[in-house]
């Protein structure tokens, strides 16, 4: 199977087929796909319909369809899993039929956290009481201004990213900084949509995503000074009340296994815990 290195110059071959897959995985994105490029090792391959080739954060190599999964046949599937650890990532509508034939497992590392646009928009009920209050006492400290993230900012974006990448003390392999980096730069040809905040003329935060499927929007980055307390409530309730009201959920990916992450990301309640399965040979 002819293979290359995924780039830029695949957009037009990814971008539309990856759209016609009805998800709410973050995976099925060209934009995710690009950014994510280097973690991943992503190659794309020509057979009879195009495959990404990845590596897992656990180091396992697999497929992922850039097409609706049923249609491949058992022969089909038994000929892929000959080259690699499994095809993944895949919802659990579209494996559970192959449970007696195939071995069907997920990774926690790899689930996506999902919210309602509601939750996010008004951050109601009793647990959620601190982030009410953070959000508060950012709104009654300072007054923010919004500005889209376009190529006459995206100077402050860069300014915001390294500065969040000191204050954390991990090195840049460490951290999602070069996707960040990549998701600036190239927002227009990647068709992310973002917006900066400002506190008296100054970046303090700013947010990206775009569309993944009719109902969920899907975060990419977020990134806040930490100087200013509540800024990431304040972001991710103002971003919210701005989306479009047709959306029903935020997808904001998975924690990849880090404690910090998953203690933030599990602090919002999510709605739903999107597994990502893997089927592999018996």
């Amino acid at each position: 199977m002819k293979s290359e290195a995924l780039d830029l110059k695949h957009k037009e071959l990814l971008f539309k087929k990856l759209k016609n897959i009805d998800t709410r995985i973050s995976e099925y994105s060209f934009a995710n796909l690009y950014l994510f490029r280097r973690n991943h090792k992503y190659e794309v391959c020509y057979g009879e319909d195009i495959l990404i080739k990845g590596v897992t954060y656990d180091g396992k190599k697999y497929y992922m369809p850039t097409f609706d999964f049923n249609l491949l046949s058992t022969k089909e599937i038994d000929r892929l899993l000959e080259d690699i650890d499994f095809i993944f990532p895949l919802e659990y509508e579209w494996v559970k039929k192959y449970e007696d034939k195939y071995i069907i497992t997920s990774n926690l590392d790899d689930t996506d956290y999902i919210f309602t646009l509601d939750k996010m928009t008004t951050f109601k009920g009793r647990n959620l009481h601190g982030k009410r209050n953070l959000l508060k006492q950012f709104t009654e400290n300072y007054k923010a201004e919004i500005k889209p993230l376009v190529e006459d900012t995206k100077d402050d974006a860069i300014y915001i990213l390294e500065q969040w990448q000191i204050s954390i003390g991990e090195s840049v392999a460490d951290t999602d900084y070069l996707a960040n980096m990549d998701a600036i730069k190239y927002s227009e040809e990647l068709v992310i949509c973002g917006i900066i905040y400002y506190v008296e003329d100054k970046p303090v935060g700013f947010i990206m995503g775009e569309e993944i499927n009719n109902d969920t929007f899907v975060i990419h980055f977020a990134k806040g000074i930490k100087d200013y307390k509540g800024v990431y409530q304040y972001i991710y309730n103002s971003f919210a009340n701005m989306l479009p009201k047709r959306y029903t959920y935020l997808n904001f990916e998975q924690d990849l296994g880090k404690p910090s992450l998953r203690l933030a990301k599990s602090s919002y309640e999510p709605d739903i815990l999107l597994h990502k399965y893997r089927l592999s040979l018996r």
